[in-house]
């Protein structure tokens, strides 16, 4: 697990914080604009004798290590130096320079598969096992520095995704945001996490698909074929109501979507009435994900309402899925590790926990099959484990074992 953010030591006057870190190589090939770069200087002789460092207006340039002193007397170069976290920057990352605070954040890596970009902390839902709590203050401006990372962001990038709170309180910044990733990243995959439940007007929802990105995939949670269940898992009455406009809106503008169902105590008692319900009314949805719990927010104080031991879902998620699979709607488990399932239902588990948030256990250390495991949040402690965290023995070392 590597952290998001250090501190480091700042030099001189920055004038844009959002940087891509580039070698000098990489930087003559892609021909960036020096200012929206961070130069990644590693001390090297030959890079500082080629004068590239004094004599190109550089956003930044930023040392992994200790600060060298030749670059102190240069006038009016931003320099960052000595992260507190080593590791945490890279090349090709996408950072945020707070000279005030001295904090670099990573807000794009390079070779992570869960890059994603926060655009709001503001939300109309109030679900009570939310990770992240919404906060209610106007943090408008986030729209403008991501149209600054987009850019930014690699090429080749498969997957990017949007998050927040809820992105489509955005309104036409959001349609902003779509249009901005379709024209600079045409190749890149958007996964989208909403609620959904302003999709449910028409207008706002044709703005969104007129912008004709490729490649979009709306990820909406619905707890329950039952209203009531729903409208209480979110802490909103009638959002059950909006949430399936919203859905056959989507589906009537020809957007992909992902279901997501949080797996505890208010939806386990219904998972194979709501897999019916999918398959009568929502077919058109592309993929559904079932979803463990993470212990954090509102997930930590509710969690004596919310905790479900796996061992006591895995039958009616079995058929759930096994229905599903009838009319061949893609599925998987998120965030649920393979120990606590059975071998029937491993094989639609994805290692699903983003990477820098990601940890495993000391149990984990001698499972065969840890390298195809999501493993557990960082959050995670003992009080908040499944039971029966267990490595799991191939066969292999069975015979390994007996023959030893």
């Amino acid at each position: 697990m590597f952290p998001l953010q250090t501190r480091a030591t700042i030099s001189g006057s920055i004038q844009q914080p959002i940087l891509k870190v580039l070698t000098l190589e990489e930087f003559v090939r892609t021909k960036r604009n020096p200012a929206d770069c961070a130069l990644w200087f590693d001390g090297s002789a030959a890079l500082y004798s080629s004068r590239a460092i004094e004599d190109v207006a550089w956003g930044a340039v930023f040392c992994p290590a200790t600060q060298q002193p030749q670059l102190r007397a240069i006038p009016g170069q931003c320099v960052v130096s000595e992260p507190r976290a080593a590791r945490v920057i890279s090349p090709g990352d996408v950072i945020r320079v707070n000279h005030h605070s001295h904090l670099v954040s990573v807000l794009y890596r390079r070779g992570s598969r869960n890059n994603s970009l926060l655009v709001t902390e503001r939300c109309n839902s109030y679900c009570i096992m939310c990770s992240q709590p919404p906060i209610e203050r106007d943090d408008s401006a986030r729209v403008d520095e991501l149209l600054r990372v987009i850019p930014l962001v690699d090429l080749d990038e498969p997957v990017l995704g949007i998050t927040g709170g809820e992105p489509t309180l955005l309104g036409k910044d959001l349609v902003r945001l779509l249009a901005a990733a379709r024209a600079e990243l045409p190749d890149t995959r958007l996964h989208i996490l909403t609620n959904g439940r302003r999709f449910n007007e028409s207008d706002f929802t044709r703005q969104v698909a007129a912008v004709e990105h490729p490649a979009v995939q709306w990820a909406i949670p619905l707890y329950s074929d039952c209203p009531e269940i729903h409208d209480y898992v979110v802490q909103r009455r009638g959002a059950f109501s909006e949430t399936l406009s919203g859905l056959l809106n989507l589906a009537r503008n020809e957007q992909r979507i992902e279901l997501r169902v949080v797996l505890q105590q208010a939806t386990v008692p219904r998972l194979r009435q709501l897999a019916h319900f999918i398959v009568r009314n929502l077919t058109f949805v592309d993929h559904v994900a079932w979803m463990g719990l993470e212990p954090m927010g509102f997930a930590r104080p509710n969690w004596k309402d919310i905790w479900i031991e796996p061992e006591d879902y895995v039958s009616p998620l079995a058929d759930a899925i096994a229905r599903l699979n009838d009319v061949r709607i893609a599925t998987s488990i998120y965030n649920v590790p393979l120990c606590v399932l059975p071998e029937r239902l491993r094989a639609f588990a994805a290692q699903s926990i983003s990477d820098w948030k990601n940890s495993y256990l000391e149990e984990c250390e001698t499972c065969s099959l840890r390298g195809q495991c999501c493993g557990f949040f960082s959050s995670v402690s003992r009080k908040y484990l499944p039971r029966n965290i267990h490595p799991i023995v191939s066969e292999r070392q069975v015979s390994g074992v007996a023959h030893g």
